[in-house]
């Protein structure tokens, strides 16, 4: 676990420890920002977001390797993570990408959600599908292709909400069987919610170019990862408060400050947060997790 955290206070802790070189960056100057973060004399913070995003696992190399895209089957945002909770970050992800899919198909985006359907199956379902005996998993392969059919069809309805629920009640035996293996789940659940952050960081960063959102749908895995990690602590909550309430209520402030840059399932015209902020807001989170952990 401490190596783990080590590795992600790396991406972006300096912009807590260091004020000053926080305020660089923000502030677009075009002094020499810390170590491991180049930026264009222009003040552009385009070099910026690529090394962020190789962090969380966006590079071609992960990509070659049949490792997903955005940190999700198997970039840094599961770097490290024992097997319980490399598999748990797995059925995260595919719960943050339902969530943000569903949203879209309540408001008739179809095309907009098609991608959230199919990134289960095509990006994280073929890394987890020789561990679900072990989780006490019904296979859901199937009903993933029916949900996503359903959304490719236009039509939802019985179709979607019967496939839904296959998948709904696999990742729910999959949880339960998570919880059911830990002896200290608060903890376990918190380290898993920041390699969860460190996967919508990688997307996030993906999503913008020159000061815009310019892929949507990375925007929205983002989102749905963020979402989804705020539900995660909220089933733990009391446990983490016992264990330190100040510390979770810095948690749940860094959490609040995320998902401000999310106002809505479709991106804004700008963001609401920049990258560099954004990424400060994780590294927040992070620091005040610690001592939960």
């Amino acid at each position: 676990m401490k190596k783990s955290t080590k590795i992600w206070i790396g991406v972006g802790a300096f912009v807590i420890a260091g004020a000053p070189a926080a305020q660089t960056v923000l502030a677009g100057s075009t002094s020499i920002p810390p170590s491991g973060f180049t930026q264009k004399s222009d003040g552009s913070m385009s070099t910026m977001r690529m090394r962020l995003a190789q962090h969380a696992g966006h590079g071609a190399t992960a990509q070659q390797s049949g490792e997903g895209e955005g940190g999700e089957a198997g970039g840094e945002g599961g770097a490290n993570l024992p097997p319980d909770q490399l598999f748990t970050l797995r059925i995260a992800q595919i719960r943050g990408h339902l969530f943000v899919g569903n949203e879209l198909v309540k408001g008739k985006q179809w095309d907009a959600a098609l991608p959230h359907f199919l990134h289960p199956s095509e990006e994280i379902y073929a890394g987890i599908k020789d561990q679900l005996k072990d989780y006490n998993t019904p296979e859901f392969e199937e009903a993933l292709t029916a949900l996503a059919d359903s959304v490719k069809d236009k039509k939802g309805g019985a179709a979607y909400t019967k496939a839904w629920k296959t998948v709904n009640d696999s990742l729910v035996a999959a949880e339960a069987s998570i919880k059911a293996k830990q002896k200290d789940f608060a903890p376990f659940t918190m380290t898993v919610v920041l390699a969860l952050v460190k996967s919508a960081l990688g997307e996030y960063g993906n999503a913008i170019e020159d000061g815009k959102f310019t892929k949507p749908v990375e925007y929205q895995d983002a989102r749905g990862f963020i979402f989804h990690g705020e539900d995660m602590l909220k089933v733990v909550a009391a446990d983490l408060k016992k264990k330190d309430a100040k510390a979770f209520g810095n948690v749940q402030k860094a959490i609040r400050e995320l998902k401000s840059a999310f106002p809505g399932p479709t991106p804004p015209k700008k963001p609401k947060l920049d990258l560099a902020k954004f990424s400060i807001a994780a590294s927040r989170l992070e620091l005040a997790a610690s001592p939960l952990q």
